[in-house]
């Protein structure tokens, strides 16, 4: 299990005399800060990450407390507080004393299961610019509902231990530096609504069964997620999805059609997600934004994109698509702005084209469209656009089969 944590957490061996320089700044983290507070959260976790029975009884305090709660998250927050290395506005500045309901970032409320007893139900410390990491002790949190600590410099990983965090409801670590695969401590959590991890350096598959879990929200941009979008996404009923900007792969499962009574905004934008849009995207009339922009696709446009009645934006520029764009799509009744540049497209709607008197932003730049401004040449259209795709198979592949 060590070896494997090292692995993650980057492995580089930093000497402890670093330790000086790293914590007067408050600017973004080198990559040889990352891997010395990486390193100095392995030393300190346990064999698997957890916490060990009765912690909390093991510990001399000579404080008092009022219920033993209480107690549990002092010794959280004061391991916190030995693992964060700069704190330029001095957040935690006051986290001294037993009195925990009176530190920075820290909230209280009755216990969900003793209205007569108060415990710690929250912490934000969104924007501190806190350079440190988490110790598993902060599996002692166990009444926490709402986890943020959003725009930081945290490193290394998630532990373990925060899998008894149970009645977990808003989880938002993004904007850090977390390495590893993905938390799989998050499906442990019945009650958890909205997931944010994004801008981290979070690597490897999604486990199929976060896309079972009954979320609202679900932010995996900007990591270096790389494999294909489980089946399991139809079982999904966030409202929210955001899977750009990471090395995902494959086709858009056909199983998004099960997302119609939920799904508003949807964006695959940025990886290498290839084959053809499944008809079934039609379906998701209650979807305000789609963005497929940046990525592999091939295939037409489904005429049953006509049934995205709700949709505001939709770009899938930077694509490889062919064919027709057609007056259903342009004139959707909700659509606002419509991205459909740099593919091969040999074909448009007059209610497509750009217009300054139209009340839709259009974009047909760099396709193939004959007497239409800044096209592909000839040269770059005719292999494309001459060159049938059967959608019926594996999502999509040219015929006969050619490599681009």
């Amino acid at each position: 299990m060590a070896k494997n944590l090292s692995k993650q957490a980057s492995g580089c061996f930093l000497f402890c005399s670093l330790l000086i320089s790293f914590v007067t700044f408050s600017s973004a983290l080198s990559d040889a800060e990352v891997s010395f507070i990486a390193r100095r959260q392995l030393s300190s976790l346990k064999e698997n990450e957890d916490l060990p029975d009765n912690l909390e009884n093991e510990i001399n305090i000579k404080e008092t407390f009022a219920n033993e709660r209480l107690k549990r998250a002092y010794i959280a927050l004061q391991a916190w507080k030995k693992a964060i290395y700069s704190d330029p506005f001095n957040t935690t500045a006051n986290w001294v004393g037993p009195d925990v309901c009176s530190y920075n970032g820290v909230f209280c409320e009755e216990a969900l299961d003793d209205p007569k007893l108060s415990v710690v139900a929250g912490v934000d410390l969104n924007h501190g610019d806190i350079a440190g990491y988490l110790p598993v002790e902060l599996g002692l949190l166990t009444d926490v509902a709402l986890f943020h600590i959003n725009s930081n410099r945290f490193c290394g990983i998630i532990p373990k231990s925060m899998s008894r965090l149970t009645l977990m409801y808003e989880f938002d670590i993004s904007n850090n530096r977390f390495v590893g695969s993905f938390p799989l401590l998050v499906l442990e959590w019945p009650s958890v609504k909205y997931i944010d991890i994004r801008f981290n350096d979070f690597e490897g598959p999604l486990p199929p069964q976060i896309f079972e879990k009954d979320l609202d929200a679900l932010f995996l941009n900007n990591n270096r997620f790389s494999s294909i979008i489980p089946d399991t996404l139809g079982k999904s009923k966030v409202s929210v999805v955001s899977f750009a900007h990471n090395k995902f792969i494959g086709c858009i499962p056909k199983t998004i059609g099960n997302m119609v009574n939920t799904l508003n905004e949807i964006v695959f934008l940025g990886n290498n997600f290839t084959g053809c849009f499944p008809q079934e995207i039609g379906l998701l009339g209650n979807v305000t934004v789609f963005d497929a922009s940046h990525n592999e696709f091939i295939g037409v446009l489904p005429k049953t994109f006509s049934g995205l009645k709700s949709l505001e934006t939709m770009d899938i520029a930077y694509n490889k698509l062919i064919g027709y764009v057609p007056e259903t799509i342009c004139k959707l009744p909700n659509l606002a702005n419509f991205t459909f540049s740099d593919n091969y497209f040999n074909g448009e709607a007059q209610a497509c084209m750009p217009s300054t008197k139209g009340k839709v932003v259009l974009d047909d730049f760099n396709n193939c469209l004959p007497g239409r401004p800044k096209q592909k040449s000839t040269k770059q259209c005719f292999p494309v656009v001459t060159r049938p795709v059967d959608c019926s198979k594996n999502c999509g592949r040219w015929w006969p089969h050619q490599k681009w």
